[in-house]
């Protein structure tokens, strides 16, 4: 089994919810830290969902209608929380906003 940290970026996310990581086929994750940035002027409204793999999978939000701050961050992942992705899970950033957030995603992947 290899282990390998990565760093998975989106540039500019907005109103459409985006893919932040996706676990792959045959791929464990952890993520062990994400950051959604607000790159306004003004504030905006994050969401970050929950997409578990399976024809029963619901979407869960981990955060819902966060404000961000100007110039601020939101970090819904990092410090002692993880959260753990089987192959195929993927989680999601959309804000109020159109291209009002860069979002990294910190990861680490079992092979």
């Amino acid at each position: 089994m290899a282990n390998n940290f990565k760093n998975n970026v989106l540039k500019a996310a907005g109103t459409t919810a985006q893919n932040a990581y996706a676990a792959a086929s045959g791929v464990q994750a952890t993520v062990i830290g994400m950051t959604v940035a607000n790159i306004t002027t003004s504030p905006v409204a994050a969401n970050v969902i929950l997409t578990c793999s399976g024809s029963n999978a619901p979407n869960v939000y981990l955060v819902k209608d966060a404000t961000i701050a100007p110039g601020g961050a939101l970090v819904p992942v990092g410090g002692d929380q993880k959260l753990v992705l089987e192959a195929g899970d993927y989680l999601q950033v959309n804000t109020s906003v159109a291209s009002s957030a860069d979002v990294i995603t910190s990861v680490l992947e079992i092979t």
